[in-house]
């Protein structure tokens, strides 16, 4: 008898470890789903706030957790699993409490799942199940006990569970409903968050806030009883409300977002130099700021440390995806004609030459170039003006001569040490680039004024830590400031709140474009307006739409910082003490026109016929300071006139060359043939 029960015994041991041996092969044959859901790609700053978040490919806001509660931890497995750290995988214990209350009850009273076939099922997305949906996820959660470690598991399911319409995971669902990350949570957050996902649907706070209360209540009741919680602390936190909507996930700064996931769309972090508030700030300020205009008005806007080069802020539209204005198309990076931003570029490349002081004077009178004969945009002129006058009147003539000195190829190529990359049209650089013939970027012009502002060294802005670069030098450092200098003393414009910044506007030829750029001892900023087609916009001037957004900008950056004084080598000097050859300068080239007050021939003009018949020939004038002389083949017909019609004798047919002469020497000229019928 004691035989044969030695017998059964190693039969029996035999069998189970034969069982063991097939069960073991059984998971260890088990095919796991992937084990790195895929998770939504964030943009962060480098404080790690939240700046914009994408869904995953299915639609659903699935973060990665990052930094839980450890409460919520201890309240989730006191709740859920209390056994997780021990079993392996499933829990026996569990499985036979479950089976004997539905057995007494009739009916399901509670789960016998692990946080890990729970993990099973979220992986595989299978649904609760039946008994052969219940087997596969025991079979799972013990090959998946074997290849990651408990906290791997937990890892899972903290980025997997269920919480509400497309939320998974419970860095998603605190975003979601209590706009707040999960490193730190109240118990009633706690709790709320333990009882989402056993029915994510049936309790969304949103939609059935009762129901969410009861579940969390139920929570927070159980933790007490297993003390996890204070009975204090629970009584407390079942007073608390529930959240009543889903939050919004934060998308600022979306363009910036785009392109950075663009450029890297393996990353699932994005971590970027901007100021989250001032970023927020700066997005309702492009938005006020157009309230009233024509709604099909965009706006972009830029901010950086010129110091550090790292980006602040940026808006690539007014308003993110807004049909009428074009809301996708991004700004700061789209080319467009600068206008006159380009001019302190100009003068400080002159300044930096030697060719003109900010007190040099310079003619502002009709001049040309050949064929190219550029005017002011108000069509006046002013006659000679200092450099520094001609500047902060935003004059073309004297910023056209003085490119036409240096060649407008050492413009384009002072554009790209600023780090740009200006588009000609036709590929070739003429003098109307100093006036805005090129194509630039928001951008590119914020980088370059940023040169300016750095003493006349270049730096490369960049979105990400780490990423700027020292570029090369623009122009002298005393250039750099005397250029500050001269837009430092332009008067803010009407309405914007006083403060002392360089600046500079400009508006591009059929105003399509209206700018303002400036900076202070640390920031630089730039605003452009328009309509992203590129259709004009009557009456668009820099100065008026683009400029009080500025000074706005530099208010919400808490004011601005004195600018550098001036270096040592800065010569400060009226236009008497300058060298003599600073004193005035005159283009090589240029073929200056008349005065505005010159004579001028209204009669004959030039290129007319005319039958005298015997008759005298009559000249009439325009302008210019009498006494007059006329004189005809270079010879004097008519001296001393003070009339401005002036009858001469008939001086027979052919062509005849007419020059009248003022009491200031300045002369009007006309050839003319005459005729004898």
């Amino acid at each position: 008898m004691r035989r044969t029960a030695l017998l059964w015994l190693a039969a029996l041991l035999f069998l189970a470890a034969a069982g063991r041996d097939v069960a073991d092969r059984w998971v260890a044959a088990t095919v796991l789903p992937p084990l790195v859901p895929e998770t939504s790609v964030e943009m962060r700053a480098e404080d790690g706030t939240l700046m914009r978040a994408f869904t995953v490919a299915d639609g659903r806001w699935r973060l990665a957790p990052g930094e839980v509660d450890a409460r919520f931890i201890d309240m989730l497995l006191a709740y859920e699993d209390k056994r997780f750290r021990s079993h392996a995988g499933v829990d026996p214990l569990a499985l036979i409490r479950a089976a004997g209350q539905a057995a007494a009850n009739g009916r399901i009273v509670s789960g016998g799942s692990t946080l890990t076939m729970q993990v099973a099922r979220l992986l595989e997305d299978s649904g609760t199940g039946r008994w052969a949906g219940k087997l596969r996820q025991m079979r799972v959660a013990l090959a998946l006990e074997r290849r990651l470690t408990k906290d791997e598991i937990l890892r899972l399911y903290l980025t997997l569970a269920p919480y509400g319409g497309n939320l998974e995971g419970v860095r998603a669902a605190t975003r979601a409903w209590f706009g707040k990350e999960p490193r730190r949570l109240t118990p009633a957050e706690a709790a709320l968050l333990v009882a989402l996902p056993q029915s994510p649907e049936a309790r969304r706070p949103d939609r059935d806030p009762i129901a969410a209360r009861t579940a969390r209540d139920r929570v927070l009741m159980r933790m007490a009883g297993a003390g996890v919680l204070t009975a204090e602390d629970a009584a407390a936190a079942a007073r608390d409300p529930v959240p009543q909507e889903m939050r919004a996930f934060p998308a600022q700064a979306p363009h910036l977002a785009n392109r950075l996931r663009r450029a890297r769309p393996a990353a699932r972090l994005h971590t970027v130099t901007l100021d989250p508030a001032l970023q927020a700030s700066l997005e309702a300020l492009a938005r006020q700021a157009l309230a009233g205009l024509d709604p099909r008005l965009s706006l972009a806007l830029m901010v950086a440390d010129h110091r550090t080069g790292r980006v602040l802020a940026t808006v690539g539209a007014a308003r993110w995806g807004a049909e009428a204005r074009d809301g996708w198309v991004d700004m700061t990076i789209a080319p467009r004609s600068p206008g006159s931003t380009l001019k302190p570029l100009v003068y400080a490349l002159a300044l930096d030459r030697g060719l003109a002081h900010p007190q040099t004077l310079i003619d502002d009178r009709p001049v040309a170039f050949g064929a190219y004969a550029p005017t002011n945009f108000d069509g006046r002129f002013r006659g000679e003006v200092t450099v520094e006058e001609a500047l902060r009147a935003s004059l073309n003539i004297p910023v056209v001569l003085l490119t036409e000195e240096m060649g407008p190829a050492h413009l384009i190529a002072a554009l790209e040490r600023a780090g740009a990359a200006p588009r000609l049209p036709g590929g070739r650089a003429g003098l109307a680039v100093a006036l805005g013939g090129v194509g630039v970027t928001l951008e590119e012009l914020v980088q370059l004024y940023a040169g300016l502002a750095r003493g006349g060294r270049a730096v490369r802005l960049a979105h990400r830590p780490g990423a700027t670069e020292e570029g090369r030098a623009l122009v002298s450092r005393a250039a750099a400031w005397q250029v500050g200098h001269v837009l430092a003393g332009l008067a803010p414009p009407a309405g914007a709140p006083r403060m002392r910044l360089a600046w500079k506007t400009g508006t591009s030829y059929g105003h399509r474009d209206a700018w303002a750029l400036g900076w202070d001892g640390r920031h630089v900023a730039g605003v452009w307006i328009g309509r992203p087609d590129g259709t004009p916009v009557p009456g668009a001037f820099g100065a008026e739409l683009a400029a009080p957004v500025l000074f706005r900008v530099f208010e919400r950056l808490g004011g601005t910082e004195p600018l550098a004084p001036p270096p040592p080598e800065a010569l400060v000097a009226p236009t008497a003490a300058l060298p003599q050859p600073l004193r005035r300068f005159r283009g090589r080239e240029a073929v200056f026109g008349p005065a505005p007050d010159a004579p001028q021939l209204a009669f004959p003009p030039e290129g007319a016929v005319l039958d005298l018949a015997g008759g005298p020939l009559v000249v009439k004038l325009r302008e210019g300071t009498p006494p007059f002389a006329v004189l005809a083949d270079g010879r004097p017909v008519a001296t001393g006139a003070r009339r401005r019609e002036i009858a001469l004798p008939d001086p027979g047919a052919g062509f005849l060359d007419l020059a009248v002469i003022d009491a200031e020497g300045r002369t009007a000229r006309a050839r003319v043939e005459l005729r004898q019928d």
